[in-house]
């Protein structure tokens, strides 16, 4: 059979999974053999993060295997990096579990994870993304709105520096949420819009979904009712053609 490198499979399929078809992204990654310890953590890294990514936008439970093969590839072959990879993964999946049950006892816990995170990350992007993670804790969890805020304006500028499309889009998309909260409808629309745009760059449907779901709110705030319900249709349209639950509400709910 044809030998093919790593690297390029791994990135085929990351960007499946940001295309929203996380079951062909582990079906390719799965079928790969590995020749050495390298090659094995690199890809349980990847197999892990397609599944905490999806559990998170299906809403199903299925990383911890997942999981418990990256960790087993660690204790094999140990890195840095990866260590760290593996422990903020832990952190998101946790988060959403938190989020979707209701769990919000948690959300200290998780505070405290995601500070340390952000204080021994390799470099600048993984601190913004801890960063991201420590304000929507705060917001979503912990009911602090400040700490929430100050968090996203680090992330933010840490994906500025490290030239992180996604950590700046994430970051933009819950500070355009705190202008809408203010009021500041144009601000809103100025982050969001950006927001969007940079998830549409990088290939991110679910993201970029979840963007116009917040366009379409706004469109109606700002008293375009027809152009929220053409936008929320299409989004519904989309959301239940890759299955993501939580964006099939939010988009119905706008519909009408």
């Amino acid at each position: 059979m044809t030998q093919i490198a790593l690297s390029p499979l791994i990135r085929s399929g990351l960007t499946l999974m940001r295309a929203g078809r996380w079951n062909d992204a582990t079906e390719l990654l799965a079928a790969a053999r590995p020749d050495t310890p390298d090659e094995r953590l690199a890809l349980a890294a990847a197999l892990a993060e397609v599944a905490v990514d999806q559990d998170f936008a299906q809403q199903t439970d299925n990383a911890d295997p997942a999981l418990v093969v990256l960790a087993e590839a660690l204790s094999e072959t140990p890195d840095a990096c990866t260590g760290w990879d593996f422990t903020f993964l832990r952190l998101r999946k946790d988060y959403g579990t938190a989020l979707v049950t209701g769990a919000r006892d948690s959300g200290a816990e998780l505070a405290g994870r995601a500070r340390q995170l952000s204080e021994s990350a390799p470099d600048e992007s993984r601190s913004g993304h801890a960063w991201f993670y420590a304000g929507v804790i705060a917001d979503n969890l912990l009911d602090s709105p400040a700490d929430a805020f100050a968090a996203y304006k680090t992330a933010l500028d840490l994906g500025e520096h490290s030239d992180d499309d996604l950590l700046i889009s994430l970051a933009l998309r819950h500070l355009g949420d705190h202008a809408h909260t203010a009021g500041d409808l144009a601000l809103a629309r100025l982050h969001w819009e950006r927001s969007t745009e940079l998830r549409q760059k990088i290939g991110h449907l679910l993201g970029a979904l979840a963007q116009q779901t917040l366009l379409a709110m706004l469109a109606r705030d700002e008293g375009n009712p027809a152009a929220s319900i053409a936008l929320a249709t299409e989004v519904n349209r989309w959301s239940h053609q890759v299955n993501i639950p939580f964006l099939q509400a939010q988009s119905a709910d706008l519909m009408t």
